[in-house]
Protein backbone atom coordinates (compact mmCIF):
# COMPACT_ATOMS: atom_id res chain seq x y z
CA UNK A 1 0.00 0.00 0.00
CA UNK A 2 1.61 3.14 -1.02
CA UNK A 3 0.75 6.75 -2.65
CA UNK A 4 0.42 5.18 -5.76
CA UNK A 5 -2.80 3.41 -4.82
CA UNK A 6 -4.05 6.55 -3.36
CA UNK A 7 -3.65 8.54 -6.84
CA UNK A 8 -5.87 9.10 -10.08
CA UNK A 9 -4.96 7.37 -13.17
CA UNK A 10 -2.60 9.17 -15.43
CA UNK A 11 -0.05 11.01 -12.41
CA UNK A 12 3.53 9.67 -12.81
CA UNK A 13 5.86 9.85 -9.95
CA UNK A 14 9.49 10.80 -10.45
CA UNK A 15 12.07 12.50 -9.04
CA UNK A 16 13.99 15.58 -10.99
CA UNK A 17 17.20 14.01 -11.22
CA UNK A 18 15.72 10.98 -13.03
CA UNK A 19 13.33 13.06 -15.34
CA UNK A 20 16.15 15.17 -16.24
CA UNK A 21 18.40 12.26 -16.86
CA UNK A 22 15.31 10.79 -19.09
CA UNK A 23 15.17 13.56 -21.38
CA UNK A 24 18.97 13.89 -21.76
CA UNK A 25 19.30 10.60 -22.77
CA UNK A 26 16.18 10.30 -25.09
CA UNK A 27 17.41 13.55 -27.27
CA UNK A 28 20.89 13.00 -27.94
CA UNK A 29 22.27 14.67 -30.81
CA UNK A 30 25.22 13.19 -32.30
CA UNK A 31 28.17 15.61 -33.70
CA UNK A 32 29.06 14.14 -37.38
CA UNK A 33 33.08 13.59 -36.55
CA UNK A 34 33.62 10.24 -39.07
CA UNK A 35 37.59 9.85 -39.75
CA UNK A 36 38.28 6.66 -41.54
CA UNK A 37 35.92 3.26 -42.13
CA UNK A 38 34.19 2.94 -39.04
CA UNK A 39 32.20 6.38 -40.65
CA UNK A 40 30.48 4.19 -42.93
CA UNK A 41 29.19 1.80 -40.51
CA UNK A 42 28.18 5.10 -38.52
CA UNK A 43 26.29 6.64 -41.42
CA UNK A 44 24.85 3.18 -42.34
CA UNK A 45 23.34 3.01 -38.37
CA UNK A 46 21.64 6.17 -39.31
CA UNK A 47 19.67 4.82 -42.68
CA UNK A 48 16.43 3.35 -42.63
CA UNK A 49 17.41 -0.61 -41.77
CA UNK A 50 19.05 0.60 -37.86
CA UNK A 51 17.36 3.61 -37.80
CA UNK A 52 18.63 5.50 -35.17
CA UNK A 53 15.62 8.11 -35.43
CA UNK A 54 13.91 5.30 -32.91
CA UNK A 55 16.17 7.19 -29.95
CA UNK A 56 15.82 10.73 -31.19
CA UNK A 57 18.99 10.62 -32.94
CA UNK A 58 18.04 10.23 -37.05
CA UNK A 59 19.90 13.97 -37.83
CA UNK A 60 23.77 14.03 -37.65
CA UNK A 61 24.56 17.58 -36.29
CA UNK A 62 27.64 19.62 -38.77
CA UNK A 63 26.95 22.01 -35.90
CA UNK A 64 29.15 20.99 -32.63
CA UNK A 65 27.11 23.66 -30.90
CA UNK A 66 23.90 21.65 -31.62
CA UNK A 67 25.50 18.32 -30.57
CA UNK A 68 26.43 16.42 -27.38
CA UNK A 69 27.34 13.24 -28.26
CA UNK A 70 30.61 13.35 -30.07
CA UNK A 71 31.44 9.37 -31.83
CA UNK A 72 34.36 9.74 -32.72
CA UNK A 73 34.79 7.02 -35.72
CA UNK A 74 38.71 6.21 -37.25
CA UNK A 75 41.46 6.75 -36.32
CA UNK A 76 42.49 10.33 -35.24
CA UNK A 77 45.87 11.62 -36.61
CA UNK A 78 48.40 14.21 -34.31
CA UNK A 79 47.27 16.75 -37.19
CA UNK A 80 43.48 16.41 -36.65
CA UNK A 81 43.97 16.16 -32.32
CA UNK A 82 43.63 20.04 -32.02
CA UNK A 83 40.51 20.38 -34.72
CA UNK A 84 38.75 17.66 -32.59
CA UNK A 85 39.60 18.82 -29.12
CA UNK A 86 38.32 22.62 -30.35
CA UNK A 87 34.92 20.61 -31.81
CA UNK A 88 35.05 18.84 -28.63
CA UNK A 89 35.45 22.47 -26.75
CA UNK A 90 32.69 23.86 -28.89
CA UNK A 91 30.06 21.32 -27.88
CA UNK A 92 27.25 21.97 -24.80
CA UNK A 93 27.16 20.73 -21.66
CA UNK A 94 26.48 18.13 -20.35
CA UNK A 95 28.30 16.26 -22.83
CA UNK A 96 29.45 12.53 -24.14
CA UNK A 97 32.03 11.35 -26.32
CA UNK A 98 32.12 7.27 -27.59
CA UNK A 99 35.39 5.86 -29.29
CA UNK A 100 34.02 4.04 -31.98
CA UNK A 101 36.40 1.03 -33.23
CA UNK A 102 39.76 0.15 -32.10
CA UNK A 103 41.60 3.14 -33.80
CA UNK A 104 39.67 5.53 -31.90
CA UNK A 105 40.05 3.59 -28.59
CA UNK A 106 43.44 2.49 -28.83
CA UNK A 107 45.52 3.40 -32.33
CA UNK A 108 44.36 -0.03 -33.59
CA UNK A 109 47.19 -1.38 -36.11
CA UNK A 110 48.63 2.18 -37.00
CA UNK A 111 51.51 2.44 -34.07
CA UNK A 112 53.65 4.98 -35.57
CA UNK A 113 54.03 8.80 -34.92
CA UNK A 114 51.58 10.52 -37.02
CA UNK A 115 48.20 8.07 -35.03
CA UNK A 116 47.06 9.18 -31.31
CA UNK A 117 47.07 6.49 -29.85
CA UNK A 118 43.55 6.73 -28.23
CA UNK A 119 41.23 9.57 -28.57
CA UNK A 120 41.39 9.39 -24.86
CA UNK A 121 44.50 11.74 -24.69
CA UNK A 122 42.62 14.09 -26.68
CA UNK A 123 39.26 14.43 -24.72
CA UNK A 124 37.83 12.37 -22.03
CA UNK A 125 35.83 9.03 -23.05
CA UNK A 126 32.40 8.11 -21.68
CA UNK A 127 32.05 4.78 -23.98
CA UNK A 128 34.50 2.38 -25.96
CA UNK A 129 33.13 0.97 -29.03
CA UNK A 130 35.83 -2.63 -29.81
CA UNK A 131 35.32 -3.28 -33.25
CA UNK A 132 37.61 -3.09 -36.72
CA UNK A 133 34.92 -1.91 -37.90
CA UNK A 134 32.63 -2.16 -34.80
CA UNK A 135 28.67 -3.25 -36.92
CA UNK A 136 26.11 -0.77 -36.90
CA UNK A 137 24.11 -3.13 -34.46
CA UNK A 138 27.35 -2.72 -32.05
CA UNK A 139 27.29 1.03 -32.46
CA UNK A 140 23.60 0.88 -31.26
CA UNK A 141 24.09 -1.46 -28.36
CA UNK A 142 26.89 0.83 -27.16
CA UNK A 143 24.22 3.94 -27.47
CA UNK A 144 21.76 2.00 -25.29
CA UNK A 145 24.74 0.98 -22.60
CA UNK A 146 25.56 5.38 -22.81
CA UNK A 147 21.76 5.88 -22.15
CA UNK A 148 21.85 4.01 -19.17
CA UNK A 149 24.95 5.61 -17.80
CA UNK A 150 23.07 9.00 -18.38
CA UNK A 151 20.19 8.31 -16.90
CA UNK A 152 22.27 6.81 -13.80
CA UNK A 153 24.24 10.68 -13.12
CA UNK A 154 24.22 12.66 -10.45
CA UNK A 155 22.57 16.34 -10.75
CA UNK A 156 24.32 18.97 -9.03
CA UNK A 157 27.89 18.84 -6.76
CA UNK A 158 25.52 17.30 -3.90
CA UNK A 159 25.03 14.47 -5.71
CA UNK A 160 27.85 14.19 -7.51
CA UNK A 161 29.78 13.83 -4.11
CA UNK A 162 27.15 11.04 -3.27
CA UNK A 163 28.03 9.46 -6.19
CA UNK A 164 31.40 9.49 -6.12
CA UNK A 165 31.14 8.41 -2.33
CA UNK A 166 29.33 4.85 -3.39
CA UNK A 167 31.90 4.36 -6.10
CA UNK A 168 34.34 4.30 -3.49
CA UNK A 169 32.40 1.80 -1.47
CA UNK A 170 32.28 -0.51 -4.61
CA UNK A 171 29.45 0.41 -5.68
CA UNK A 172 29.35 0.00 -10.24
CA UNK A 173 26.84 0.65 -12.35
CA UNK A 174 25.64 -2.78 -14.05
CA UNK A 175 25.51 -2.37 -17.58
CA UNK A 176 22.87 -4.75 -18.45
CA UNK A 177 23.57 -6.04 -22.72
CA UNK A 178 20.78 -4.50 -25.18
CA UNK A 179 19.37 -7.94 -26.04
CA UNK A 180 18.63 -9.05 -22.85
CA UNK A 181 17.36 -5.59 -21.35
CA UNK A 182 14.81 -4.93 -24.34
CA UNK A 183 13.76 -8.48 -24.82
CA UNK A 184 10.72 -10.13 -24.40
CA UNK A 185 10.17 -11.80 -21.05
CA UNK A 186 8.28 -14.28 -19.65
CA UNK A 187 5.40 -12.40 -16.72
CA UNK A 188 5.44 -15.44 -14.27
CA UNK A 189 9.48 -16.18 -14.46
CA UNK A 190 10.99 -12.66 -15.86
CA UNK A 191 12.85 -15.20 -18.13
CA UNK A 192 13.77 -14.10 -21.49
CA UNK A 193 11.92 -15.50 -24.32
CA UNK A 194 14.02 -17.23 -27.13
CA UNK A 195 12.63 -15.78 -29.82
CA UNK A 196 15.76 -15.42 -32.55
CA UNK A 197 16.57 -18.90 -34.23
CA UNK A 198 20.13 -18.08 -36.61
Amino acid sequence: MGLEEKLPNGIVLASVESLVNWTRKASLWPATFGLACCAIEMMTSGAPRYDLGRFGMEVFRPSPRQADLMIVAGRVTNKMAPVLRQIYDQMAEPRWVLAMGVCASSGGMFNNYAVVQGVDHVVPVDMYLPGCPPRPEMLIDAILKLHQKIQNEPLGPVRAELAAERRAQGEKLELLPSSEKYAKKDRKTGEVKAEHVW
